[in-house]
């Protein structure tokens, strides 16, 4: 059957030869909203996402065709998880004509927590990341995960009179997936590490579990970072890891942070 663009005479320049000589090894769309299905304690979440979608470009070829990214995504039908990914990674090169390429979507997901006192229920939002990346025909997958968590100063804990200093902090997670992981456990892995997980919903004896929490349980951002990093490493489904920590200081108008990586 004769497509629209070959029945109208269109030139098709992209498809054309380069004289140049140079291969491109990322080209394609990004900021592209589009929206996305992940499945969070197993179950389905629809959310909007923003997508970066890009193939290498072999040398002797002028442009990549960008419109059959949009028709990709378009053509996602069950929600994305790791095996999901692989799949559809080869999909999207098959549609693209190319042999290596990036997936990259950004996105927020929710999980309902129960207050630790009170027991109230809530919804707490978290930011979220799928990256596949295939090259020579191996497709690597990796799970980010950006958690709210709440941390206590020792120092300020050890030579004050009464109280401490204490900020909201946020521990970014992105991790290689050797086996699927949970997004529910990716974020256990910031929250079991930090002086005090958050809550969206609490009351009166839930704030005071939380105070007295955190008072008891004093982080530097070093040791928040590090706490985090040795969980990950007990754990035989990640592989290459990077753990940001950043601590949205309460006595200075800068931020803390930290950062270990495991090649």
């Amino acid at each position: 059957m004769t497509n629209l663009t070959d029945a109208l005479h269109i030139p098709d320049t992209q498809s054309e030869g380069d004289q140049r000589h140079l291969a491109i090894q990322r080209v394609g769309v990004k900021s592209l909203r589009w929206p996305l299905t992940v499945r969070v304690a197993g179950q389905p979440q629809s959310t909007p996402a923003t997508w970066t979608l890009d193939v290498a470009l072999p040398a002797e070829k002028k442009g990549t065709h960008m419109s059959r990214f949009a028709a990709w995504l378009d053509s996602l039908d069950a929600p994305l998880d790791v095996a999901e990914l692989r799949r559809q990674m080869a999909l999207m090169l098959s549609r693209l004509g190319a042999e290596s390429g990036r997936i990259e979507a950004a996105f927020t997901f929710f999980l309902r927590k129960r207050a630790p006192a009170s027991g109230v229920s809530s919804l707490l939002d978290y930011q979220g990341r799928w990256i596949a990346e295939c090259q020579a025909g191996l497709t690597t997958v990796w799970a980010e995960v950006a958690v709210p968590v709440k941390s206590l100063c020792p120092c300020s804990k050890e030579i004050s009179d009464y109280g401490a200093h204490n900020q909201r902090s946020e521990v970014t997670v992105r991790v290689e997936l050797r086996s699927p992981i949970e997004w529910h456990e990716l974020v256990r892995f910031a929250e079991d590490s930090a002086s005090s997980e958050l809550w969206s919903l609490l009351k009166r004896p839930d704030e005071k579990w939380v105070t007295e929490r955190a008072y008891e349980n004093p982080k530097f951002v070093e040791d928040l970072v590090r706490d985090v990093a040795l969980l990950l490493d007990q754990d035989s489904r990640v592989g290459r890891y990077a753990v940001e920590v950043e601590n949205f200081e309460s006595i200075h108008n800068h931020s803390a942070f930290a950062r270990i990586e495991r090649a």
